[in-house]
């Protein structure tokens, strides 16, 4: 394997942090009421009243970084103007789930070059494939994504494709966009992608990795929040992999949601969601098609 430029040292968290805030304290009931609602508002997730120590555990992290000592001092900055600019962003991305693997539900990848694609080209002679990895946290979807269809277009040579990756979590774009990994992240892929699409640290103690300059060029990372009334996507995708990110939201929300992602799936094009996820009932233009694929109707709204 070729080597890549040095890495920057990893940074850890300061586990002296909960030290810092009164253990006694608790975020007051009102407090939380307020903090679920502004949450399910922007970001369409439900906490309940069962979830109250899970977000004091994270907002600790909040507290530290803006050097407060109480919850309610926290949530007074937060509801202020100021907060409302400067503060929502970090609560969303603290309070939101990001667990993620390369080549994770690998079916749907074998689903995507065997099936999908052969009939997509044959359809589409010359088009540009377009995919959209909505809620890719971290990248390894959509990084996935990028070594299946640059193996498929080595195989055939006019495929052309695009891959657009969104999240609502600014710190996980982040990580996502510069592409370094452990050595155990990448387990998941084959020896040959391996020593293909990743480099090397400088530091072999390291035990992390980078993706190639060329795979990182072909993934569009852009900030997208499920919960905006428009999705401001150029163009209509071919295919969506939205896999493990819908369970999170309640019914209503998941609906609203999905209605939203088909309007801006192209006629016949693929929805994946995880294997987990069910879309049983649901008033949308899709067809079940295979396992955890769906296919827009054609002439649906």
């Amino acid at each position: 394997m070729e080597q890549d430029e040095t890495l920057e040292p990893e940074t850890f968290t300061d586990c002296s942090m909960q030290a810092m805030i009164a253990q006694e304290e608790e975020i007051s009931t009102r407090d939380y009421a307020r903090l679920c609602r502004l949450i399910y508002e922007e970001a369409g997730i439900n906490l309940g009243t069962e979830k109250k120590t899970m977000l004091e555990a994270r907002i600790k992290r909040r507290l530290k970084a803006l050097d407060l000592n109480s919850y309610a001092r926290y949530c007074d900055f937060l509801f202020s103007p100021r907060g409302m600019t400067e503060e929502l962003g970090p609560l969303i991305d603290v309070v939101t789930t990001n667990k993620t693997d390369f080549f994770r539900e690998p079916v749907h990848f074998g689903l995507l070059t065997e099936k999908m694609l052969p009939a997509w080209t044959a359809e589409h002679p010359g088009r540009q494939f377009c995919i959209w990895s909505a809620g890719c946290s971290t990248g390894e979807e959509p990084y996935t994504l990028a070594m299946v269809l640059s193996e498929y277009a080595a195989a055939h040579a006019s495929f052309r494709f695009r891959i657009l990756a969104t999240d609502i979590c600014t710190t996980v774009l982040e990580k996502a966009q510069l592409g370094v990994y452990s050595t155990e992240a990448i387990a998941p892929v084959s020896g040959w992608l391996r020593k293909k699409y990743f480099l090397r640290s400088r530091d072999a103690s390291s035990g992390r990795v980078r993706v190639t300059p060329e795979l990182r060029q072909l993934v569009e990372f852009r900030r997208l929040n499920f919960m905006d009334a428009e999705y401001g996507l150029a163009e209509k995708v071919d295919a969506i992999f939205c896999r493990n990110v819908i369970i999170y939201f309640d019914r209503a929300t998941q609906e609203q949601i999905l209605k939203k992602l088909t309007h801006n799936l192209a006629p016949h094009g693929y929805l994946f969601v995880g294997h987990s996820e069910t879309l049983h009932d649901m008033d949308l233009p899709l067809e079940a098609i295979g396992p955890a694929l769906y296919r827009r109707l054609h002439g649906r709204a």
